[in-house]
This record gives structure tokens, sequence and C-alpha cells, in this order.
């Protein structure tokens, strides 16, 4: 009997669930694990607070800042791999908090008028909305018993989910639960593809809002969108070290295996540009992508920053060394970018069609060969989320301090605290997610990012298919044009092309409507040279060239002067100009008279609806069949 509870455990213990862990607020401690099962520390008891080192910041992630002003929220978060194993420690946590009054047992530790719990979940497998869906059905029953040290349900909770959740595949009716696409355009319209080439370009991009669960949401709903990154690409996603133990050493981490970072001290760099002047001479170069006072946001991988900020360290990270490519890699694979093929022909009349491929069937998914996640026939997830480029849905303040670590060459991460967003020089990008707001500090990134006329013409049509059916309460969301999965499709459609268009020969042309700056920041992106390095057989059936490529007609002018005058600062002003300008001369005309307040109203109306036109979201060039009149730049 002994021993088949023996298998028993071993068989919980290797199951999707790691733990299931109570955190509370102490008056004199703060955040601290009250219970964990299994123990978090294998030689210690339930109800230890002791944690292991890397995960020190567990308390203030499943507690985060701020949570006593809300009844109860939800924060999904990412810890580092324990010693031994190398892949993320997904963590989802159900905060709420009772009157103290309202206890049945009241322990005496409790002083305050309220007491503040979160129950979590630390799990292997990115199942998000899945583990928060089951988990805050438990937080509620735990909270009604009125007894904390009922702790029965929490075992319970932890063999039913290692129970349901074994075997399950990483399918996207799972991985996707409670993530919307639809909801994200309708709130950022055209600034999510800004977001998505911001990530691409592998930026230090800073989400800020409250509540946590408002904050994790469009975080991993914006990440949603490129293939394969919630089921495969985030497992490198949280590898730092706290602060206490990290090695004021710059030079290389131990980078044996593909899941590792490195970290090249600026002293180094010098030696390996020999080396690097081989691998990269076919890639163009860019200029400084840094802002005037640092250099945060700095992309040049082969070479070290132009200048360095004295009060910060940022700029002292290097991303890739051309040694970790053919490290353990036949030299043949390293060097397969010199040697692939032009598979494709371009076509530069081919009619504009975003129809979707479907995402199933693809054929499973392989073991990459030097970015070491698994990716399917087209070679995805992009491996963005490696070698010290970390995704944190949720960032507590005690965790301030990975913004300008050295070993942190970027990271998409979310935050709360008001602290986070008004240190904006060490963030390339901060997304205010209540605003819609992207806010780019450095002149020339914006100039990178600005979106093309083929990219505003996707966006539109993105916008327009989801805006289409929104009042309906039945079937908003449901129907396949403008729902969740379509609207991945695009985005995988869209990648896809990118991609394809990167292979081939004199592709300048079919590049440019993408951006030029944008494509030449990209391909010296780690994510861009890892894809380059390797076949992917799926890719000779894409067809190059951007989804909304064509000649330029009216209809864009007016998608143009719409983008600029609701996002540009001068186009606000424009805007708010012409609306004060219109309440004056309702005004004057008043005064003036009926026969000449009449006309001026009129006058007002034409303007309005002048503005109105210009302002609305026009149809894509390539939707209409009659012909546009070509406008010559």
């Amino acid at each position: 009997c002994q021993e088949a509870g023996t298998r028993f455990t071993s068989v919980k213990r290797s199951g999707p669930v790691l733990h299931i862990v109570v955190v509370g607020f102490h008056h004199k401690k703060g955040c601290q694990v009250e219970f964990s099962y299994p123990p978090l520390m294998p030689d210690e008891g339930h109800d230890s607070n002791l944690l292991p080192e890397e995960w020190k910041y567990l308390p203030f992630l499943a507690l985060p800042d701020g949570a006593h002003n809300y009844q109860e929220d939800t924060v999904y978060f990412h810890l580092p791999p324990l010693t031994g194993d190398r892949k993320c420690v997904y963590g989802v946590s159900c905060y709420r908090q009772i009157e103290a009054k309202a206890l049945k047992v009241r322990q005496a530790d409790v002083t305050r008028e309220t007491v503040q719990k979160s129950v979590c979940v630390l799990s292997r497998v990115p199942l998000y909305g899945l583990l928060q869906a089951k988990l805050q059905l438990i937080t509620h029953a735990y909270f009604e018993e009125k007894d904390f040290s009922q702790i029965s349900i929490l075992k319970e909770l932890y063999d039913h989910m290692n129970g349901s959740l074994a075997g399950s595949a990483l399918d996207g009716s799972q991985v996707y639960l409670g993530l919307s696409p639809r909801d994200l355009i309708l709130h950022f319209r055209h600034k999510v593809l800004l977001l998505f080439k911001l990530i691409l370009l592998e930026k230090k991009v800073l989400f800020y809002v409250s509540p946590v669960n408002r904050l994790v949401g469009a975080l991993m709903t914006v990440l949603s969108l490129f293939p394969g990154m919630m089921e495969h690409g985030l497992v490198d996603s949280s590898h730092y070290r706290p602060k206490s133990s990290m090695s004021e050493d710059l030079g290389l981490v131990d980078s044996s295996g593909a899941e590792e970072f490195i970290t090249v001290s600026v002293t180094d760099i010098a030696a390996s540009n020999l080396e690097l002047e081989g691998v990269e001479s076919t890639q163009p170069a860019v200029e400084s992508l840094s802002s005037g006072t640092s250099t945060e946001g700095d992309n040049h991988y082969l070479k070290p920053p132009s200048r360095t900020s004295p009060g910060s360290s940022e700029s002292d990270w290097e991303t890739l060394d051309p040694s970790v490519l053919e490290e353990g890699v036949p030299k043949e694979v390293a060097d397969v970018a010199a040697e692939l093929p032009d598979t494709f022909e371009p076509n530069p009349e081919m009619p504009i069609t975003v129809q979707p491929q479907a995402v199933s069937g693809q054929g499973g998914v392989t073991q990459g060969l030097v970015s070491g996640l698994e990716e399917d026939q087209y070679g995805m997830p992009l491996a963005i989320f490696t070698k010290g480029y970390l995704c944190l849905p949720y960032m507590a303040l005690q965790q301030h301090h990975l913004l300008s670590d050295v070993t942190v060459r970027g990271f998409v991460a979310g935050a709360t605290n008001i602290l986070f967003r008004q240190q904006r020089h060490l963030s390339d990008a901060v997304v205010e997610v209540e605003e819609a707001r992207v806010q780019i500090q450095d002149p020339e990134l914006r100039k990178i990012l600005c979106l093309t006329t083929a990219d505003l013409r996707f966006a539109d049509y993105l916008v327009k298919h989801v805006t289409e059916n929104r009042d309906d309460v039945f079937l908003d969301g449901t129907g396949w044009e403008g729902g969740d999965e379509w609207i991945r499709a695009q985005f995988t459609l869209y990648l896809h092309s990118l991609l394809s268009s990167a292979l081939q020969e004199d592709n300048e042309r079919l590049l440019a409507d993408y951006g030029a700056p944008f494509v030449s920041a990209w391909k010296i992106t780690h994510n861009y040279r890892v894809w380059f390095s390797n076949k992917h057989p799926g890719m000779t059936v894409i067809t190059p060239g951007h989804p909304f490529q064509g000649q330029y007609g009216v209809a864009d002018v007016k998608l143009r002067l719409s983008h600029s005058v609701q996002n540009s600062e001068r186009g606000k002003k424009i805007g708010n100009a012409m609306m004060t300008t219109s309440r004056s001369m309702v005004q004057t005309g008043k005064i003036v008279g009926q026969s000449v307040g009449g006309a001026l109203t009129s006058a007002k109306s034409a303007m309005s609806s002048w503005f109105s036109t210009l302002a609305q979201p026009a149809p894509p060039a390539a939707s209409g069949p009659e012909p546009v009149a070509e406008v010559k730049p």
C-alpha cells in the first residue's frame, strides 16, 4: 500500500500542475506564502514560508500592488525554472479579500479589518484561461468557508487539475481561452499591428493599466497573434535571476543549452566583430535606434553600442554570439542562409487576398535545431522570447531591476505601479492600455514603425470586419470573419508572407510594402537570424508579397489622412481646433440672427461632414472592383 502511494505521488508530481499555493498579507511581514501543496521546499511542511531562491518574487506576483483597491483580481505571471528544469513556470493567481469580522475562525495574526489572500496555481503548461476558470471557482469556495485552515479543498484542486489536464494537447481552444483579439482590435484598432511589429523588433515594451486582469489580458492577447507563440514560444521567456543571486561578472554565462541566454561584456565584443563580418555581410546596417539619453533600445547585436549611459548598464548587453548558432549544429545547417534556393517567383500582379489558411492540419511540431523551441513546418513560433528576451505578463515592484539588467536584452512586461510608467527611459515603448496609447520616445524608432499604406489597408480591413456586427449580442465574436480565430489567421498570413518575401532574391520591392526601415531593423534581430538559419519546408507554399500590396489610390490618401489626423499630435490639435471653431460659429449665429446663424450652421455642418468623411476608415483598395485613379507621389 505504501508503494502504491509512492507511485501515485510520483505520478502527481509529473503532472501539468506543480503546486497549489496560498499567499496572504501579514501586517508585519508583508506578502508571504502561507500554504503550498506539495510543499515548495521538499524538506519543509505545507505551512512553511520558505521559498526557492529562484521564486523569491512569488508572493509579490500572486498578491499584486494595489490589490486592496479591488475586491477580487486575477494575475498571470511567469517564474524562472528551478535548477535542473529549463522551462518557464506559468502562474495563475486569483485574489480576493474578505472582512475580518466575517471569519468563523479568526487567527491571532489577523489584526486588520480585511483579510487579503490569493490562491495560485503553478503549472508546466500555459493554459492561463482554463486554469483561471477552475481556480476562480475554488477560490470562491475557499473564501466561503470563512475558515482558511480548511485546506482540504486545495489538495482536491491539485488532484483534480492534474487528473483533468493530464495528457491534454496544447490546442488553440484551450490555450486561447479568455483571450479575445476581437476586443483588442475594437480598443486599439490599427495600433494592434504596430504592437505586433514592435515585438518582432524585440524591443523593450511595457504595458500599463489597472487592475491586473485587464493588464495581463491585453498583453497575452497581443502575444496570441503570433502563430505558435502561446503553445510553444514562451518556454524560455522567464530566464532571469533574482537580484541578490546575480553574478557581477558580465562575461559569458553558460550557454551549453539552447534554452539558456547569454550576455557579453562590451569589452568582449570587439574580438567577435571580425568573426561576425562574414556572417552578416548580407544584412543591411541599421542606424542606432536608441534615444539621445540612453541606449536601452539599441539593437546592434554585432557591434558595441555607439554610446553608453553613465547612469545605467542596460546598454552593455549583446544578443547573440554566432558560436551559439554553430554550437551543437552541423556546419551545413549553420551556413544554410547562404545556400537557400530561390524557390519562389515573385508575382507583382498577384491579386490581393487575405483568405486565411487553416491553423490546424499544418503537421506536427519538431524541435528547432537552433531555437530549441518546438516548431511547425513554417518555423513557428519565432524565437523571440529566448536568449534573455523576457515575457513577464505582470511585474512586481521588487522586479524593477530587471528593466536595466545587463542579462536582459529586452522584454514584454506588464505593470500596474506608476513607478514603472514614470521611468520611461528604461523602455522603448509604453503601452497605456486604458487610453489605447502607444508612447515611443525615440523618433528613429517611431520612423521605423510607421505603418505603410499596405499596412494601413491590412489594419483597416481587420477593423471593418470586427466592427460590422459588434452590436449583435448573439453573433458577436462567434462568426468566422471578424471572429477571434479569423483575426489570428490574418496575422499568421501577414507573418508568413513577410518571411516568404524575405527569402526572395531582389526582394526590395516586395519588402517595401512592410516598410524598408522596419525590415532592415528586423533582419538583425535574434528571431529573424535564427529562423533564417534553418530550412522550413512549409514556406514553399506561401506566396511572397504583402497581402495588401497594390497601386495607391484616392482611398489610400483618405486612409493615410485619417490615420494621421487620429493619431498624430498635430492632427489631434487640428481636430480640436475645428470643433472649437464649430462651436464658436454656432454661438455667433445665435447672436447675429436666425438668417446668418442658419448660414453659419450650414457651413459648420458641411465642414463637420467633410471632416467625418476623412476620419472614417476607408475600404481597402483591393476590396472594390472599380479601379481608382493612381496618385503620383
